[in-house]
């Protein structure tokens, strides 16, 4: 038998997640696609990080609510949405494809929470 080595994976192969938006916020959900994911997920998948992927939409700031009974947590982001659905000239002014970006960010998986969904 042979072990396998911590691989990175996308959030994707391990959680699913919503979007939405109120006025220039988002608000994105993520649920871990089994429960002892979850701890793995709370301790990589964490504001400061999210905060950095989102850079580039200069979001004020990021808070993570935690869903214990849902394995899942919430992400709400700050002016990220450069307006909001009234002002903004952005093709995606709900900020519905921003959780596709979350689920972009690499998450480093041990070989003990492994499964073929991770290989």
């Amino acid at each position: 038998m042979t072990l396998k080595p911590e691989k990175t994976v996308l959030l994707h192969t391990l959680a699913h997640a919503r979007s939405g938006d109120k006025g220039n916020h988002s608000n994105i959900a993520v649920f871990a696609y089994r429960p002892e994911l979850y701890p793995l997920l709370i301790a990589q998948v964490t504001p400061e990080r999210v905060g950095e992927l989102f850079a580039s939409r200069r979001p004020t700031s990021v808070q993570r609510y935690l869903l214990p009974k849902l394995n899942g947590f919430n992400f709400v982001i700050d002016n990220v949405l450069d307006g909001g659905v009234n002002e903004s000239l952005n093709l995606d002014m709900h900020g519905k494809s921003l959780s596709f970006l979350l689920l972009s960010m690499e998450v480093s998986v041990p070989q003990s929470l492994q499964s073929d969904r991770t290989d």
